[in-house]
């Protein structure tokens, strides 16, 4: 199997742009997933975070994780558990509003980190939007636009602790799903490993790199694109020892966005609009209980409910 897409980004501005782009196109094309090195995000930034985030959990959550472990007897188990995650997890949110200033146990110095942190990952994700938007033959600020909605896309981080697992095989660290957004963005531990994507029919294993940042696409670039590009499944497998870290950003649509395949790329296309136009918000209600399920089921949903939505001109920003 070919190897897994590493991106340099700061080849955009040289000679090698057009390779980059094209490179980029393969990994949206065929694999949803791709690892971005050189991608302007801070790495002392990066290396304050993980010491952070790692000194938080100690600290504040290993405790509960284990008393949780305690409480379900999930150490004792004989049989597969599919009803859990080994994990150990708090979300921030950042766009439309922040909470990080109200979200408990967080010392100082590490929420004042997540803010820059959010703000460098938040231009990336734009960057990121456009370069799909060129590949795609799309005029550039469509997607985001796209995303836009009345007050804007919204933008989130889940932290997570993936703590060591004495029956890894019988307990994923988070179990297969496609995300339902839009670009995702982790920071992921470069040495203790476990995340995997689905790549026809085998996992693949999302190679642990320092300071590199993974990207994969959500559920709404596929209906976007028509197709053109597709959420990929992936998991976390539990590992007997280490403890992995993981810090994954969504940016997403803003809640009342309506999603719709771009009128260009259905034109380019004999089979026509593959994928029903909806309200993101209403995406995300079906999704919050069938995330570990079949994303065709949601779309096909989705397009019981598409004809009362008034498929307005994308909002110029």
């Amino acid at each position: 199997m070919e190897s897994f897409p590493v991106i340099d980004l700061e080849k955009l501005n040289g000679e090698e742009r057009g390779t980059t782009m094209a490179k980029i196109k393969d990994a949206c094309e065929n694999w949803g997933f791709f690892e971005l090195v050189n991608h302007g995000v801070s790495h002392q930034l990066m290396d304050s975070v993980e010491r952070l985030t790692k000194e938080h959990y100690k600290k504040c959550m290993e405790q509960k994780f284990k008393q949780m472990v305690a409480s379900r007897g999930l150490e004792a188990v004989q049989s597969e558990i599919d009803d859990i995650d080994w994990e150990s997890t708090f979300q921030l949110r950042h766009l439309p509003v922040s909470n990080i200033s109200e979200v408990p146990d967080l010392e100082e110095d590490y929420r004042k980190a997540m803010k820059q942190f959010a703000l460098e990952l938040e231009k990336l994700a734009e960057l990121l939007l456009d370069l799909l938007c060129e590949n795609l033959g799309l005029e550039k600020g469509y997607l985001k636009r796209a995303f836009h909605g009345s007050k804007g896309p919204t933008f989130g981080t889940k932290v997570s602790n993936y703590p060591p697992c004495p029956k890894p095989d019988l307990i994923k660290g988070l179990r297969a799903h496609t995300d339902a957004g839009g670009v995702i963005l982790l920071f992921q531990d470069d040495k203790v490993s476990g995340l995997q994507l689905l790549k026809d029919g085998q996992w693949v294993d999302v190679p642990p790199m320092h300071h590199s940042i993974v990207i994969n696409l959500g559920d709404q670039l596929e209906v976007i694109t028509n197709g053109k590009y597709k959420s990929i499944e992936h998991r976390v497998i539990a590992q007997t020892d280490g403890n992995r870290m993981s810090i994954a950003s969504f940016y997403n649509p803003g809640s009342d966005a309506v999603i719709y395949p771009a009128p260009e790329l259905v034109e380019k296309e004999e089979k026509g609009r593959v994928y029903p136009k909806f309200v993101f918000e209403d995406y995300m209600k079906l999704y919050a209980g069938l995330k570990f399920q079949a994303k065709e089921p949601r779309f096909e949903a989705m397009k019981t409910i598409q004809s009362s939505i008034n498929l307005g001109p994308i909002a110029t920003v």
